[in-house]
């Protein structure tokens, strides 16, 4: 039956309704009277050639479409399930050449080459290195007195991460930093004059330049392990290597940057969950900012066969868009999920991307550079309170804050208006 509090062609992925608010309500009505929703664009999506796609609202049902990789693929159309109007078939085609967008065999191969690069061992040895870098962070923000969360301190430790993961210089930081938003804000008007093909481009020929490199002078870093082969001569070409740093700037910039961003406005909306933080420090907290933070609110995957999902008939070639954002506020599997808890255990949150095969590479990473920056934002901004309202992104899948202004010492008489 479909819903009918909710109109059929409500966009769940309309930039300009996210630009606005996040569809709480609508969701929650979904995950209540229609969990599988099909929803109309009339008009058809950019580059996809259809009139619509289904929404799957439910907890157990984004891990089951998550799972189920021989029925749900990610390279027919890509994870990505909203494109500008302009975009072009044979531009999303394009995409096929990210991981992300692959499915079995090749991604089971990129992925297991890649992985080396991410084992616990590879992320704990830049733990002390950017446990430096997020104090040194902190710090330099403190001492500025106020200016934007996002730019001084959200963006900076992810970068830093990043940078470190892949040897590329620190100095050059500011590039990935620039190249990540414009390829991910093309609905956005603060990047409506820049061509996100170009800037893919152009970081892809960074990544190649820095593989060659590393052919001639190898070191001890990620990039020599990726496209050395291995006892089984595995690794990845050149082509192969341009296309996961493009993932890599994307995904480890870019999410876990609006999870900081996000994290710290649910603190300073929730100041006992700030004090809690601060004489705590517990390890759970970095868990319940991603699932609060929801940095990509949906991917998709486009069904390869006809199938049945929670009683509902998707026929072969329709999407099928999983709301993050939805199911990790699914009240049967988070217990009071609208409160902002940093104590909250077990927390099957699907931030990373729920469980299967494209679970996210970089969770561990992700999670210690969260619990480093929080770390050094408690011990040298502790009484750090918002002056303005978050400037959100205009995006219909990430969800993102490209600016907030703060002020780090507290003691502003706007912050404590």
């Amino acid at each position: 039956m479909p819903c009918p509090n909710i109109p059929a062609d409500f966009d769940f992925l309309d930039a300009s309704l996210n630009l606005e608010r996040l569809p709480v309500e609508e969701l929650a009505e979904l995950r209540r009277s229609e969990p599988i929703h099909w929803v109309d664009v009339p008009g058809g999506t950019g580059g996809f050639g259809d009139k619509g796609y289904w929404l799957v609202t439910k907890h157990a049902d984004v891990k089951e479409v998550s799972k189920r990789n021989d029925i749900f693929g990610s390279s027919p159309d890509g994870a990505i399930p909203v494109w500008p109007q302009d975009m072009t078939r044979e531009a999303i085609d394009l995409q096929r050449n990210v991981l992300l967008n692959m499915d079995a065999p090749q991604h089971t191969r990129l992925r297991k080459i890649i992985s080396r690069g991410f084992t616990p061992r590879a992320v704990g040895r830049l733990q002390d290195e950017l446990d430096q870098r997020a104090q040194n962070i902190a710090r330099q923000a403190a001492a500025a007195g106020s200016g934007d969360f996002v730019e001084q301190v959200s963006c900076e430790l992810p970068l830093q991460a990043i940078a470190g993961l892949l040897g590329v210089p620190q100095e050059d930081r500011d590039k990935l930093f620039r190249w990540s938003n414009e390829m991910t804000a093309g609905e956005d008007p603060e990047y409506a004059h820049i061509d996100p093909a170009l800037s893919s481009v152009e970081l892809i020929q960074y990544a190649m330049q820095m593989a060659e490199d590393r052919a001639k002078n190898p070191t001890d870093d990620i990039v020599t392990t990726l496209i050395e082969a291995d006892i089984d001569g595995e690794k990845l070409s050149d082509d192969e290597f341009g296309f996961f740093v493009v993932m890599l700037a994307v995904a480890g910039n870019e999410t876990t940057r609006n999870s900081i961003t996000h994290g710290m406005i649910a603190f300073s909306q929730n100041p006992d969950q700030w004090e809690l933080y601060k004489k705590e420090r517990p390890e759970t907290a970095a868990d319940e900012i991603v699932r609060w933070a929801t940095p990509v609110s949906a991917f998709q995957r486009t069904a390869l066969e006809d199938v049945e999902l929670g009683g509902v008939q998707i026929k072969k070639g329709q999407r099928v868009v999983m709301s993050y954002r939805s199911a990790n506020f699914d009240e049967e599997v988070f217990e009071n999920p609208h409160k902002f808890d940093i104590m909250r255990s077990p927390n099957p949150h699907v931030g990373f991307g729920g469980t299967g095969a494209h679970y996210c590479i970089g969770a561990n990473l992700a999670k210690m550079t969260i619990n480093l920056i929080f770390n050094a934002v408690a011990d040298h901004m502790p009484d750090l309170k918002p002056v303005g309202e978050p400037e959100r992104l205009k995006s219909g899948w990430l969800n993102g804050i490209k600016h907030w202004q703060v002020d780090y010492t507290g003691k502003c008489p706007v912050a404590n208006s």
